[in-house]
Order: C-alpha cells, then sequence, then structure tokens
C-alpha cells in the first residue's frame, strides 16, 4: 500500500488534523511531506482548504509547519477542480504569484491533479494562464510538464504550443533581474525536455527553432533543456548535435555584447 493511501486511511481516523499535520510536515527542512499534502487533498474538503489558505505569507512562511497547513489548502483547490468545482479557479491563480515557493508548487501539483481527470480543460485555462504575469506563465508551463499528463499526442502537442508561446513572450520583458523572470526562466528550463520527450518528431524542430535565437536567456534555456537525461534517452545523437549548436550560438551571442 502507497504512502498516500495509508495517510489517507489515518486521517478519516481523526477528528481534527492540524496538529498531526503541522508534526508530519517535514518543515522546516529540505523536503515538504508531498504524500501527506496529496492525501490531504483527497480527503478535505472546501472548508478545510479554505481554512489553510488563510494562513499567509506574514503568518506562515515557506519553511514551516503553518506553510505546510496553507501547501495543504493549495492542492486542495486543485482537488476541487477534480471534483467539477469550476469556482475555485479565482481563488487558486493569484496563488501563483505568492511569494512563497512551496506554494507556488502546491499550485502546480493541485492543476494536475485536475488534469488527471480533465486535461482538456486544463489546457484550456493554462492557455490563459499563459498570457499572465510571469509567475502564472511559469505555473502553466510547470503544470502542463508533467509526464503522466502528457500520453496522449494531441495533449503534448498542445502544452509544446504553450511552450513555444511563452517562450515567444520572453522577448517582451525588459527587467530580468526581476525575480519572477529568473523563477519562469527556471521551468522553461526543464519543461521544454518533459514535452519534447513526450512527442519526440514535432518536439525536437520546435525546439531547435530557438537554438538561433538572439536572445541570450532563451538559448540558455534550450541548452539547459539539453543537458536533461530525459532528452539524451529520446535521441542521444541529435543532443549531442544540438548541444554543439547552442554552444557555438552562445560564443556568437558574447562576442556581440
Amino acid at each position: 500500500m502507497d504512502k498516500i493511501t495509508l495517510y489517507r486511511q489515518h486521517l478519516s481516523t481523526l477528528p481534527v488534523w492540524d496538529e498531526y499535520l503541522m508534526q508530519e510536515s517535514g518543515l522546516p527542512g529540505p523536503r515538504s511531506n508531498l504524500e501527506l499534502m496529496y492525501a490531504v487533498a483527497a480527503e478535505g474538503d472546501a472548508s478545510l482548504f479554505y481554512r489553510y489558505l488563510a494562513h499567509g505569507p506574514e503568518t506562515a512562511p515557506v519553511n514551516t509547519p503553518l506553510g505546510f497547513l496553507a501547501m495543504c489548502g493549495t492542492a486542495g483547490l486543485g482537488s476541487l477542480l477534480a471534483r467539477g468545482e469550476r469556482g475555485v479557479l479565482a481563488d487558486l491563480r493569484p496563488l501563483a504569484s505568492d511569494p512563497r515557493w512551496r506554494i507556488r508548487e502546491a499550485v502546480c501539483m493541485g492543476l494536475q491533479l485536475w488534469g488527471d481527470c480533465d486535461m482538456d480543460a486544463l489546457l484550456a485555462e493554462m492557455d490563459l494562464w499563459s498570457r499572465g504575469n510571469l509567475l502564472e506563465r511559469r505555473a502553466a508551463a510547470a503544470a502542463l510538464c508533467e509526464p503522466r499528463l502528457l500520453t496522449r499526442p494531441e495533449h503534448a502537442r498542445a502544452v509544446l504550443r504553450i511552450l513555444d508561446d511563452i517562450t515567444a513572450s520572453l522577448a517582451s520583458v525588459s527587467d530580468r533581474k526581476d525575480d519572477s523572470f529568473r523563477v519562469l526562466v527556471q521551468g522553461l528550463s526543464y519543461c521544454w525536455s518533459v514535452a519534447v520527450s513526450a512527442l519526440p518528431g514535432e518536439g525536437k524542430a520546435l525546439m531547435e527553432k530557438w537554438f538561433s535565437s538572439g536572445d541570450k536567456d532563451v538559448v540558455t534555456i534550450m541548452r539547459d533543456n539539453l543537458q536533461k537525461k530525459r532528452l539524451v534517452r529520446v535521441d542521444a545523437g541529435w543532443v549531442e548535435m544540438s548541444q554543439k549548436r547552442i554552444a557555438n550560438r552562445l560564443e556568437e551571442l558574447k562576442r556581440r555584447t
């Protein structure tokens, strides 16, 4: 029996969860208890999730047990989406810009719970987020680039298009020292490899378009994706050839500055 199932069973025996969740949160520490978070998302209801979401960044910093309760509430909204409660999107989308990185991750994991049940609906919503602020774009990319959601070619193709649009949008970002831009770049630096691995033929061709970009950040994003082992497993020869192209392009851009 997996951990999530065990946690779900245990939660069903507890009249109040708060103290147990905080004790088992794993925080402060390097890794929060994601299995427990998923169990809460599966077993909880809207009133619980919103009570946990009341713990904002001022009272529940990122690496604290109270912050874990906020994570559970955030992922729980994704569980409500999977149950058909679309109204919670108005509350979930602002959390993509929360200053706490664990909350932003919980947004993506909650959205993936929705994608497990209705990938077409998730794609339609993430298409909207992909035209939002920088952190909303990052949430869209990270939520969609999960291998278990990309088993159907039409879904992978739609995700590649969204990634392409988000990457193109970087050209309009003037303040590249902003932390939100850094977070978006970090996300795109692995997301492309996930989507291309799901649909290699079309994905490689789309990714290659960016190898000759005049934007150093975009070329660096492509370089970082080529370092992911998942792409080497797909086509090691193509990766090796592409890495040489990228290295040459970065050298060209360096000489221009």
